[in-house]
């Protein structure tokens, strides 16, 4: 009786709401869409793609979510008007038919693009489509960047006069927090209509995104957020570093750390792949969990040796400083160093692209899974001793995804790094001195056949694609 609930809850937010697109948004000198300057720019005509911006306004429900896992409708059809971001290819006969959608990172209270910022080149390389889409929290920073342009976004608190115990201190917000869940199950929907994508026609779409708000939406939304035809409006998830649930509304109680409605224990019946940085895996163990390829139940948990949470890559894609301190009043650090503190000693921010190299594989991985049934290599999990990662001969870690950087050294490299707040989640590295790469490499023409050899070993056992295979090759 509480699936059949919940069926009847997502498909009248899905179905007898259909949102209601305006756009593209015309783009003049003075009015351009919030990540259309970027720390790293990327001429998209040169590359043959295009950026569009869309607002999608429709009526979504705020959901209450049980200890026990039943969902029932807090607020119903309360409106919203988000924005959405279309980076795609011009043409349609480079599009792969495969959309990525990216709920924006909040941690800087604007939108941040931490996927796109990973993979955008592996991407746009294979004529894939990116969706970013534009959360609750996030909201405010877009008005405050072009109060013309974005004054209709609206995500409002429907029931501001409730009591409101898990919105804190302060009271209830005046937004709600909990409309994104509905919001981002009618993008996708609005996507699979062809209603976001010009003449593009897609073929699957797939979610993505750190932290618990993926978990989230997977666990409590996805096994009934299902389109007429009764399949699942996405057709696949990449979780980067789980973390912990996170609230299903702003009235609601954070869920705890291992609550039992999270991680990737159940039969979500389509692909999910758990990427986890060597820095996290202590703290993700309760994420752990067998490799399935069960048709209902397929997963893959990649934990990558040699890297930690955060590296440069991740912040290639934030806008300029300008836009940065329009939106929110300030900017953090400088483009080079994007914080407000200073580890000790001071570190440049690691610019090594294991992790992406990863990310890009993982994504050819999670397409070819959910299209053509193509299931992904099955890894060993990084090797754990009382919680503490096992390290090599060499400071790195032992087992997990591999990369050359780590099966051919040149350095040790740390996840963490001390310091104050963030310095935690940010690695260093350390290189060995000459004597030390004299003993592993007699000379450089070794080390770049070593390199060579070890790249040509994992794009052949499918840990690395062709191209970033390459660019190893030709970078040593």
């Amino acid at each position: 009786m509480k699936q059949f609930t919940l069926a009847i809850l997502v498909a009248a937010a899905l179905l007898g709401q259909k949102p209601k697109i305006t756009g593209p948004i015309p783009v003049t000198a003075d009015s351009y869409p919030f990540l259309a300057r970027t720390l790293h720019p990327i001429n998209f005509k040169e590359a043959g793609y295009v950026e569009e911006e869309f607002l999608v306004s429709g009526s979504a429900n705020v959901y209450d979510w049980s200890p026990e896992g039943s969902l029932n409708a807090r607020t119903k059809d309360a409106p919203y008007t988000t924005r959405v971001l279309v980076r795609r290819p011009a043409s349609a006969s480079r599009f792969s038919g495969n959309v990525v959608v990216e709920p924006y990172m909040v941690a800087r209270r604007y939108d941040w693009p931490i996927m796109w910022s990973y993979v955008h080149k592996s991407l746009m390389e294979h004529g894939d489509a990116w969706v970013g889409v534009t959360i609750p929290a996030n909201a405010n920073a877009l008005k405050k960047f072009n109060q013309a342009r974005y004054a209709a976004i609206s995500f409002a608190n429907p029931t501001p006069g409730d009591a409101c115990p898990g919105a804190g201190k302060n009271g209830p917000a005046d937004f709600e927090d909990g409309l994104r869940f509905d919001v981002l199950t009618q993008v996708g929907a609005a996507l699979k209509s062809n209603n976001l994508m010009g003449s593009l026609n897609v073929a699957a779409i797939f979610m993505t995104a750190q932290g618990g708000d993926l978990l989230t939406y997977m666990n409590a939304i996805h096994p009934s957020a299902k389109l007429a035809n009764g399949k699942y409006v996405y057709d696949g998830y990449l979780s980067r570093n789980p973390g912990n649930l996170q609230r299903i509304n702003q009235c609601a109680p954070a869920p705890q750390a291992n609550d039992p409605r999270g991680g990737f224990n159940r039969n979500f019946g389509v692909p999910v792949i758990a990427v986890v940085a060597q820095g996290e895996v202590p703290a993700s163990l309760g994420f752990r969990r067998a490799d399935s390829d069960d048709p209902a139940d397929r997963f893959r948990l990649y934990e990558v040796a040699g890297v930690s949470h955060i590296d440069k890559a991740a912040y290639s894609q934030m806008p300029v400083v300008a836009d940065q301190i329009a939106a929110v009043g300030t900017a953090l650090g400088t483009p080079e160093w994007p914080l407000n503190i200073t580890c000790d000693p001071p570190i440049p921010l690691t610019d090594q692209p294991a992790l992406t190299y990863v990310y890009d594989i993982v994504f050819e991985h999670l397409f070819r899974w959910a299209r053509k049934g193509i299931a992904p290599p099955k890894a060993h999990r990084i090797q754990i001793q009382d919680k503490t990662v096992t390290l090599d001969e060499f400071g790195n870690g032992m087992g997990g995804v591999r990369t050359p950087y780590v099966d051919v050294p040149t350095a040790s490299y740390s996840v963490t790094s001390p310091g104050p707040g963030t310095c935690a989640e940010l690695g260093h590295s350390v290189a060995f001195d000459p004597s030390r790469l004299n003993s592993l490499y007699s000379s450089d023409q070794e080390y770049k056949s070593k390199i060579a050899q070890a790249a040509g070993r994992l794009e052949k056992a499918g840990w690395l694609t062709k191209s970033d295979s390459l660019k190893l090759k030709s970078a040593h």
